[in-house]
């Protein structure tokens, strides 16, 4: 009889041991399936994510860069280039593959109380580069059809104000813009 105690106690042990391993088996294959089902709609949600973002002009990489939003009104200072004048730029031919031109002025919002403002900011140092500035906005605007120009103003100047931060090696340039008219 106690032989057969024992032997019932062994089988019990087993038993749970066997229905442990059961459970542990269908935890495993059930976290699988849900990783599996679930990561691809993760992925999905984090393109579209960044796709608002860009449509909304959002940088992700968060600070690194500074908006006239931030800066106060009192701080801000625009210089027009070519002082204020037109500027007649060919654009890039289009589907319909007749050539337009842009009547462009561009201004820049400028940050008075960056420390590189005294170095390169100022309006006569702008003066004195006002032909490299107009030849970057040429070389920039002359990449885009008139299509392009209507339709995504914005981050043609989002180049414009990334190509000047990089020729100067500053953010003093907070914004630019850009009043066009195509023909």
């Amino acid at each position: 009889l106690q032989l057969q105690l024992e032997r019932t106690k062994s089988m019990k042990k087993n038993l749970m041991s066997v229905i442990i391993l059961a459970l542990v088996l269908a935890n495993l294959i059930l976290t699988a399936v849900v990783t599996i089902s679930i990561l691809p709609q993760t992925k999905q949600a984090n393109e579209l994510i960044g796709k608002v973002c860009a449509a909304i002009d959002l940088d992700l990489e968060g600070g690194s860069s500074v908006s006239t939003f931030s800066v106060p009104m009192d701080k801000l200072e625009t210089y027009a280039i070519n002082a204020g004048e037109d500027m007649t730029i060919n654009l890039k031919k289009g589907e319909d593959g007749v050539e337009h031109y842009a009547l462009a002025q561009v201004t820049l919002g400028i940050n008075t109380e960056d420390e590189d403002y005294k170095t390169y900011g100022a309006p006569e140092m702008l003066a004195a580069k006002d032909s490299i500035l107009k030849s970057d906005i040429y070389s920039i605007i002359q990449k885009h059809t008139i299509d392009e120009m209507r339709q995504d103003k914005e981050a043609i100047e989002m180049e414009m104000l990334e190509a000047i931060q990089k020729r100067y090696d500053s953010k003093f340039v907070v914004s630019v813009s850009l009043a066009v008219t195509y023909q």
